[in-house]
Order: C-alpha cells, then sequence, then structure tokens
C-alpha cells in the first residue's frame, strides 16, 4: 500500500495559496492605482457588465478567490463596488461560497465568453468602460 506524505502536499497547497495571494495583493494596489471607475447605466446586467471590465480585474477576482476561497468574498464586494461594477458582485459571492470552484477560474472563462460570444448585449453608448489613468 502507498502511504502519502500529508505534509508535503499541505507544505505545496500553502505554497500555491500564498503565492496566489502575494500575486493578488500586488494586482490589488496596481489595481487600485490605475484603473478608472467604470461608469454602467441603472439596471446593466452579468454580461454587459463583464463586457466593460478590464481582464486583469476579472484574473484578480480569481486569483483571491483561488487563494482565499470564501474569504475572498468580501474583498471582492468591496472591490466591485470601488470600480462601479455591482452587477458581478453577486456571481463573486455564489461562486466564493460554493465548495471546490477556488481551483476553476470561472471570471476568467465568463470575461472570454463576455468577448467572444455575446457582443449584441453589450452595445450601450452610456457605458463607460474600464480605462487605464494617465501617469502623471
Amino acid at each position: 500500500m502507498v502511504e502519502i506524505d500529508w505534509r508535503t502536499w499541505l507544505l505545496a497547497f500553502v505554497l500555491i495559496a500564498g503565492a496566489g495571494l502575494a500575486l493578488a495583493l500586488v494586482l490589488l494596489a496596481w489595481i487600485l492605482w490605475r484603473v478608472r471607475r467604470i461608469q454602467l447605466p441603472e439596471g446593466t446586467g452579468f454580461l454587459t457588465a463583464l463586457h466593460a471590465t478590464p481582464l486583469i480585474v476579472v484574473i484578480l477576482l480569481d486569483l483571491l478567490d483561488m487563494s482565499l476561497d470564501f474569504l475572498s468574498a468580501p474583498i471582492s464586494w468591496t472591490l466591485l463596488g470601488h470600480l462601479g461594477l455591482s452587477p458581478l458582485r453577486g456571481v463573486t459571492m455564489v461562486e466564493s461560497l460554493i465548495p471546490g470552484t477556488q481551483l476553476l477560474p470561472t471570471m476568467t472563462v465568463s470575461w472570454i465568453f463576455a468577448r467572444l460570444f455575446v457582443r449584441e448585449a453589450t452595445v450601450d453608448e452610456n457605458i463607460v468602460d474600464g480605462s487605464w489613468r494617465e501617469l502623471e
């Protein structure tokens, strides 16, 4: 019978989660510094909001979910509110609370899906997409 060294597996998990958390914190600081608030009209849907979101934001949400699991929910909620992406809050909360989904990059896959397959849902001239702040 093969013995499993649980200490090695636990150490590997802690190292991966720690690296993901460190990268997520760096990305969080960079996003708060560089990304402008996104202006969405009232009643904007999930896919339209996702289409207006920069890719780096959804990657950050997935990294937070991977490294902190359900503890990422309040951080994601606050970040999305700060960036004006309230329609994405519910999905990130549900994703954070479902066990076992932390290793799946669901927000990134959803972003790619929204960009490639759902063009007609995003035709709204009132939306100001996420843009980068100019360095002065």
